[in-house]
């Protein structure tokens, strides 16, 4: 394997360290890896209104594009 997909693969499971999911205890963690080599992780993000919840895969991309990001290359995701 790739080392860049094992280390994303590992990027996503410190991601779900961050996870706040109080009502489903079920963490999910993200690692987004961008065309440029940038990582950006997230989690998922539980709310007690469940339309305003947002998954970790969600939240990495929301991250990406937010600092400018526009073309990736591979996402991993661990539960």
């Amino acid at each position: 394997m790739d080392s860049s997909i094992s280390q994303l693969i590992l990027d996503s499971i410190s991601a779900k360290e961050f996870s706040y999911s109080p009502y489903s205890k079920f963490r999910v963690g993200a690692a987004l890896l961008c065309r440029d080599g940038t990582v950006y992780k997230g989690c998922n993000i539980e709310n007690c209104s469940y339309g305003l919840s947002v998954c970790a895969e969600r939240t990495a991309l929301l991250k990406a594009v937010s600092e400018g990001q526009k073309q990736f290359k591979a996402i991993a995701i661990n539960t």
